[in-house]
């Protein structure tokens, strides 16, 4: 149960700190930590305010993850195991709310992308007709 223990500590451990470097808006944009959907990579503002928004559920996560190490070093086997996979399966989720939580908080950031007149017109003679009315 050693090796189970320790690897649910390193993954605290990398939840906590990529949390703590989410509040704290430190976390550079990189490719394997933080928030990286397509909205939070448009611009680095974007990706600094979506890792501060889920930062508080990566940093649940770990502590999530290293109170089921701790289980995992103390326990037997199968409860061990079993504290393991639900640790590893709520912290799962626990990080998906905090990404959606994200995309929510980084929708109003960046101005939608305006296409061309697209289908709704019926013909690009008719595009002035798409355009606001400003």
């Amino acid at each position: 149960m050693f090796v189970v223990a320790l690897l649910l500590f390193l993954l605290a451990a990398v939840a906590v700190v990529t949390g703590v470097l989410g509040l704290t808006g430190t976390l550079p944009p990189n490719r394997f930590f933080g928030v990286h959907t397509e909205e939070a990579l448009r611009t680095e503002e974007a990706y600094r305010v979506a890792n501060r928004v889920a930062g508080p559920t990566s940093v649940g996560a770990g502590l999530l993850l290293a109170a089921a190490g701790a289980i995992a070093l103390v326990a037997t086997v199968w409860v061990g195991l079993a504290a393991a996979a639900v640790a590893l399966i709520v912290a799962l989720f626990t990080l998906g709310a905090g990404v959606n939580a994200a995309n929510e908080a980084i929708a109003g950031l960046a101005p939608a992308e305006v296409g061309g007149c697209g289908n709704s017109c019926g013909a690009c003679s008719l595009r002035d007709a798409c355009q606001p009315a400003n």
